[in-house]
């Protein structure tokens, strides 16, 4: 793995994707594939893709429970990368509450997982 630096996180967050992801899990803590992608609306193939790009680069952590994989912001990144994170979450909040209110009214959280299958 790569050390994680100023610009490799301003690129990642850069994509709005990725900084959806990475706000959704500040709010969440841990979500599978198929919850990210129902909240986000997108294709599972593209958030894996970008899954893999933000675990490259250290900010996030994941573990296997039986067939589904969780990721969680990693506690583990710098500091000062949390903290840009965190601002961003705190501008982004209504916004990310959206989307997690989205997931939850949809029934995605046990719908995704019955797709995952």
């Amino acid at each position: 793995m790569t050390t994680l630096t100023p610009l490799r996180l301003f690129k990642n967050l850069s994509d709005d994707t990725r900084l959806s992801m990475v706000l959704l899990l500040r709010h969440a803590g841990e979500l599978c594939v198929c919850e990210i992608s129902a909240a986000l609306s997108e294709s599972q193939p593209k958030i894996s893709r970008h899954l893999a790009m933000l675990r490259a680069s250290e900010l996030l952590q994941d573990r296997r429970e039986g067939k589904w994989i969780y990721y969680r912001l990693s506690p583990h990144m710098p500091a000062w990368a949390a903290h840009i994170i965190e601002q961003a979450y705190l501008s982004q909040q209504e916004r990310v509450t959206q989307l997690a209110r989205q997931l939850a009214a949809s029934g995605a959280l046990a719908d995704s997982r019955a797709i995952c299958l």
